[in-house]
């Protein structure tokens, strides 16, 4: 899989292929919700038995319901979970103040660990800070690399979106295009303001944002739809999440236009679109990995006092380009859901 030069020199310390080593010669079993044996043979995953004290940890994210990129992240945390004898409780809600909550609830229930995504920081600085107070470590994913450390959460596993943005919109450059269309699919969402906001950065053409209600996927599509037809100049539609572009390929069919599409994040119908040349690209975050080591992580703290990246840095599971010149490499993976 190729990575920008970008990607690369912007890195901020070697702390992924130090903590998937580590996570590799770990042993253990277990099951969130007692499918176990149906997980492992689903994921081809081969785990062993943990002989430490069973653990429980609360995964609380802001993931929108039909996701399928979150599908990917939960895979991910539910294998670490059975491998490390933890009991896993997941839970998610997209508004900021009903995901706090249900952060009170897992203190309530004196959970052993807690991996949450901070989205809106704002909303989860509080009850972040009474679930510290109690002792309860905290692990961030996905969303808060900006925030993570202010808060006083032991490590972070996600992707840079700054720079990720940047890298898609240096891409841009090399593709022709003039005019792009950045789509936000969830307002005052601090990770994907920053993607578009990276986009212009990197993208010598003009970039405009459109707002959709990414729970509404009609009016996603008639959404974009009607940008399109209104200024006819847009020629590349940058979407942030697979669901979003595989919608947004309806919208340029229907509008009529020649507009090109790229993507944040990937799932196995997007993989098709671009093997079918619908879709340019898609910046891989791997979501299973950041589910994966959020948990795996609150068992290497309470097992061993292990901090991921030091407790300084955060782990970086991205970006990654996925086109045509490796998407066959990736197919695999993604037909079984865990890319």
């Amino acid at each position: 899989m190729s990575r920008t030069p970008l990607a690369r020199s912007r890195r901020v310390a070697p702390v992924v292929a130090v903590a998937a080593a580590a996570t590799l010669i770990l042993a253990g079993c277990s099951s969130s919700s007692g499918g176990k044996k149906a997980e492992e043979a689903n994921n081809n995953v081969s785990a062993g038995k943990a002989t430490t004290p069973r653990m429980t940890i609360a995964m609380i994210t802001h993931a929108p319901s039909g996701d399928t990129f979150w599908d990917t992240i939960r895979k991910g945390a539910r294998t670490a979970a059975a491998k490390d004898n933890i009991k896993l409780i997941y839970s998610n809600d997209e508004n900021a103040g009903n995901q706090a909550n249900l952060v009170q609830n897992a203190i309530d229930q004196k959970v052993d660990g807690i991996a949450v995504t901070l989205a809106k920081p704002d909303a989860m600085k509080a009850v972040v800070a009474k679930a510290v107070k109690a002792g309860i470590p905290v692990v961030g994913l996905n969303a808060g690399l900006s925030d993570w450390k202010k808060q006083h959460l032991l490590s972070f596993f996600g992707q840079d979106e700054s720079i990720s943005g940047e890298a898609l919109g240096t891409k841009l450059n090399s593709t022709g295009a003039k005019h792009a269309l950045c789509v936000i699919q969830v307002q005052g969402a601090v990770n994907l303001e920053q993607r578009c906001a990276g986009v212009k950065k990197g993208f010598k053409g003009k970039t405009d944002k459109l707002y959709v209600n990414g729970a509404d996927m009609p009016s996603v599509k008639s959404t974009i739809n009607a940008k399109l037809k209104q200024d006819s100049s847009i020629d590349q539609v940058v979407t942030l999440g697979a669901p979003i572009a595989l919608t947004a390929e309806q919208s340029v069919s229907e509008a009529g236009s020649k507009a090109k599409i790229a993507t944040f994040d990937l799932n196995k119908q997007l993989i098709s679109s671009i093997k079918d040349g619908d879709i340019e690209f898609a910046v891989d975050q791997q979501p299973y990995l950041q589910g994966y080591l959020a948990v795996d992580a609150l068992w290497l703290y309470k097992n061993n006092g292990n901090y991921s990246g030091g407790g300084e840095q955060p782990v970086l599971t991205g970006p990654a380009f996925v086109d045509k010149s490796n998407v066959d490499a990736i197919a695999t993976f993604a037909a079984k859901g865990t890319r």
